[in-house]
């Protein structure tokens, strides 16, 4: 043996398997998996108008009109009516935003049900249906709205009607930074999942550092939004959708918002 070798302790020489003790990570996995149905359900993949889609002006109006009038029914035959044709226009979406509807209405209508569990146990039934009913119909109308509507032609229809610019600049920001921080969380998450080695009985105090690296990331966030508004002159306006003459299908959605409006009124005996 040399002499170098001899320097050596024994205990350095001898090889060392770790074998981390088994843990679970299901606070992490659920964590994660919770940012990511959120993420599912507020990504902006941009609208895309179909044959059926009417001017944006219009389809905000309508849209808008058709809420009002379903919250204000006390005829329940009036939502049967307008779910009937929330459904119908969601047949003609694609796959994917048919989905999107589908699933996001209907998860509306059970927390609505749920908050009503009450109203049920006490022996109103009909209470909880109602609310159930009127947060399908009125979500699914926001959704066919905002998956048939480009983003540019929604904020252009908000500025026709006066919408003050600072309203729809927090509105566009605000669903855009919710979706990258979102992102952010969902890869911190992931990171700590892959460097969790060995059992840690308080895995929850790590998201204090999750929220940590967010906070950093909302603030470079920020200042980078900032800069790039300047570099490109933006002064915070946004311009309005450009008159242009009514089309046939305008008319024909125009037509049908009367023909809605006439039936509630009759149907809430107001003639």
């Amino acid at each position: 043996m040399s002499s170098d070798q001899a320097d050596i302790p024994s205990w350095l020489t001898q090889s060392q398997d770790y074998v981390p003790s088994p843990d679970r990570d299901a606070f992490l996995t659920k964590s994660a998996l919770s940012v990511s149905s959120v993420l599912a359900q507020l990504r902006l993949d941009d609208g895309r108008e179909t044959q059926l889609s009417p001017s944006a002006p219009v389809k905000l109006v309508f849209c808008l009109v058709c809420i009002i009038l379903v919250s204000l029914s006390r005829n329940y035959l009036f939502v049967v009516v307008m779910l009937a044709g929330v459904l119908l226009r969601a047949a003609t979406l694609p796959k994917t935003a048919l989905s999107r509807v589908v699933g996001t209405a209907a998860g509306a209508a059970g927390l609505a049900l749920v908050l009503m569990l009450p109203a049920s146990l006490l022996g109103q039934p009909q209470s909880a249906l109602t609310m159930a009913g009127k947060a399908l119909v009125s979500t699914g109308l926001a959704m066919e709205l905002a998956l048939t509507t480009p983003a540019s032609q929604l904020t252009g229809a908000m500025r026709t009607f006066g919408v003050p610019n600072i309203v729809i600049l927090t509105i566009d920001l605000a669903l855009r930074s919710i979706v990258q921080l979102g992102k952010v969380a969902l890869e911190a998450l992931n990171a700590l999942t892959l460097r969790s080695v060995g059992k840690n009985a308080n895995k929850q105090a790590s998201i204090g550092g999750v929220g940590g690296v967010v906070l950093v990331k909302a603030g470079e966030a920020a200042q980078a939004t900032h800069d790039a508004m300047r570099c490109r002159g933006f002064e915070g306006d946004y311009d309005a959708t450009p008159k242009q003459p009514f089309r046939t299908i305008d008319w024909a959605w125009l037509a049908l918002l009367a023909l809605l409006v006439t039936l509630f009124v009759y149907l809430q005996g107001l003639v």
